[in-house]
């Protein structure tokens, strides 16, 4: 038997198969090369995504021989509203399908995770073929592989503390930790193949009930889907997000911010990160756009595993999903790199950085919950309280931002708008609480007032007429777009009009925005070699502020681009190259997935500020402040 080591797939053509507790990608050719079990930061058992097929893959697709690369399906889809994809394959003797899902785990009566392919014949007779090649730890181990029939063939998989059982038909091993299935399929006749993980130490897993599992999760899916609010433009694109959008919502409340590691922000480059892990800021804007979408239990599941997971004092940007706090980065020397790209990582030193915005993005979303109709939480409010007492004390430090810079820290702008809003939301929220010691919200009014004039003086460069990127310097920032959509300035404000344009004139390639100026003539602050794509998530908010500002028709033309970049299943990655006409970047990116419901949301109703216009405080505050801090 031969195997083949065939090019890398498009980032965006993977189509993305998930349980919200784990996740898998699928190549057109019928190829998993990306799955991790049982959770989103589990070792992966497919790893030939980052490089080849040594590193583990499971292909169900027509079968090929001597070397012939296998075809891509020559149709493919989401079944409507879920994550049950079908890909179909015309050959020459006939047509084949092959649906691939994880049964959700609310409504599997297992719960172990599973991936369940089931193989149907649509017309003629197709050979077809299962190339099985587990390699537990991201591709490093070759399991232990024992064949046990019970009524049908299945395989046993056993890499300590993990086992995976594969049911369906009986594969033939080569000894080299290949295994390979070949059967035909009639019109009209089924095969089905599933892989269960458990613990090597637990009972051999009962095989689960296939067209079961398949009614149960579409049924989970399409009732999920039908909660969404949004009734306006582009309503498929926007559906289609808040799917992808929930796949990433862990059943305890943890948000992750994408299902892999190292996928290249430059192809062949060291831009590479390990992103399936709950950053505070990713979740917490995910959430937000789920909440203007109408979904509230996500909400209330993440405002729990925060009061549950974060410790005001030691506060970092990225817990794991179980609110681990152990994110130690590491290099998988043994893996090459999605198409040559490393290091390959898994952790992430971005975990022991101070990013002030982080604070910001929490309580904007706290209070957005409780307008959406969350109840109140005295857990949460003392929570937002500490936060705010250790942002007191930090607000007026450098840090290292929304783009988590690997450079020297800096007083971003951003930050400290961020540490405005912060201040501001949880103002806003504790005016409501009557048991509130008046004290506290006149400290708090000053501090927002303060923090403001700060922005304002030093963040701002008379000179160009704009927001900088940092305090004392000239360059731009993409994230600099945010500040009408905050509220923090009112989008009429001649300074925020200037810098939404020289960000649009100076800060975009091809039309689309970049992050940040990245070349070292350009005054590269992250620390980092090479360049990066654009950047998917700040081309939508530079839709955002056009629109905010008035220019409705090229917000609209901006919006219109961005989502014909989309895959044919309507998936983003975080970055656009293009020049290559390519996605990069981790997948489905929670960024971008978010960014285009709320600029979705924005367009189809009149512009406005993201938060209105601030009510005057209360009257005991009104009276113990300046007249020019109260205005």
């Amino acid at each position: 038997m031969r195997t083949t080591t065939t090019a890398p797939s498009r980032i965006e053509d993977h189509a993305l198969l998930g349980n919200t507790a784990s996740a898998a990608l699928v190549r057109p050719d019928g190829s998993i090369n990306w799955a991790c079990m049982p959770g989103f930061d589990s070792p992966a058992v497919f790893a030939s995504l980052l490089g080849t097929a040594d590193h583990g893959l499971w292909r169900i697709g027509p079968a090929v021989y001597d070397g012939t690369p296998p075809p891509a399906a020559d149709r493919r889809r989401y079944v409507g509203s879920s994550l049950v994809l079908r890909q179909e394959w015309d050959t020459p003797s006939g047509t084949v399908a092959v649906t691939d899902f994880m049964p959700a785990p609310t409504v599997s009566d297992h719960a172990e995770p599973q991936i369940i392919r089931i193989v149907e014949g649509i017309s003629g007779a197709v050979r077809v073929a299962s190339l099985f090649r587990p390699r537990p730890g991201y591709g490093a181990t070759r399991p232990r592989v024992e064949r046990i029939a019970r009524g049908v063939q299945r395989l046993w998989v056993v890499a300590h503390p993990n086992s995976y059982w594969l049911d369906g038909p009986q594969h033939t091993a080569n000894g080299r930790g290949v295994c390979r299935a070949d059967f035909t399929v009639h019109a009209g006749q089924i095969v089905v193949l599933t892989l269960t993980w458990a613990p090597s130490n637990r009972p051999a897993p009962v095989p689960p009930d296939a067209f079961a599992e398949l009614d149960a999760t579409a049924e989970f899916w399409e009732q999920w889907a039908a909660g969404c609010t949004y009734r306006g433009p582009d309503h498929e694109a926007v559906a289609r997000s808040a799917l992808t959008l929930k796949a990433l919502c862990h059943p305890g409340g943890g948000v992750v911010a994408a299902p892999t590691t190292s996928l290249p922000e430059q192809l062949g480059g060291e831009r590479n990160w390990d992103y399936r892990y709950v950053w505070l800021r990713d979740s917490a804007l995910t959430i937000a756009a789920l909440l203007r979408l109408g979904f509230l239990d996500e909400a209330r599941q993440w405002r729990n595993w925060l009061v549950d997971t974060v410790n005001p004092e030691h506060l970092q940007p990225i817990y794991r999903v179980n609110g681990d706090a152990d994110l130690d980065e590491e290099s998988l020397d043994h893996l090459p790199g999605y198409d040559g790209s490393r290091p390959v990582r898994i952790g992430n030193g971005a975990a022991d950085q101070l990013q002030l915005d982080v604070y910001g993005e929490l309580a904007d979303t706290l209070l957005l919950a409780e307008d959406a109709g969350l109840p109140p939480s005295a857990q949460c409010d003392a929570l937002l309280l500490a936060l705010v007492g250790q942002l007191e004390q930090r607000w007026r430090e450098p840090d290292e931002g929304i783009w988590e810079i690997r450079g020297p820290a800096r007083h971003f702008t951003h930050s400290k708008v961020m540490c405005w809003v912060a201040v501001d939301r949880t103002l806003r929220l504790l005016e409501r609480r009557n048991a509130i010691n008046p004290a506290v919200l006149i400290r708090l009014a000053r501090l927002r007032a303060e923090i403001h004039t700060d922005v304002c003086t030093r963040g701002f460069n008379p000179e160009t007429g704009t927001f900088t990127q940092s305090y004392g310097s000239r360059a731009l920032d993409a994230s600099l777009l945010l500040l009408p959509l905050v509220g923090f300035l009112p989008p009429d404000d001649k300074r925020v009009i200037r810098t939404v344009e020289a960000v649009q004139r100076e800060l975009t390639e091809h039309g689309l925005v970049l992050r940040y100026a990245t070349r070292e003539d350009a005054g590269n602050v992250d620390g980092l070699a090479g360049h990066e794509g654009a950047f998917l998530a700040c081309s939508f908010w530079l839709a955002e502020s056009l629109a905010v500002i008035g220019r409705h028709a090229e917000a609209r033309k901006l919006f219109d681009r961005l989502l014909a970049l989309r895959s044919d299943l309507g998936l983003l990655a975080e970055e656009y190259d293009p020049l290559a006409r390519r996605q990069l970047g981790n997948y489905p990116q929670g960024f971008s997935h978010w960014s285009l419901a709320d600029t979705a949301v924005r367009l189809a109703t009149r512009p406005q500020a993201r938060r209105p216009a601030l009510p005057r405080p209360r009257a005991v505050v009104d009276q113990a402040l300046p007249a020019a801090v109260v205005a």
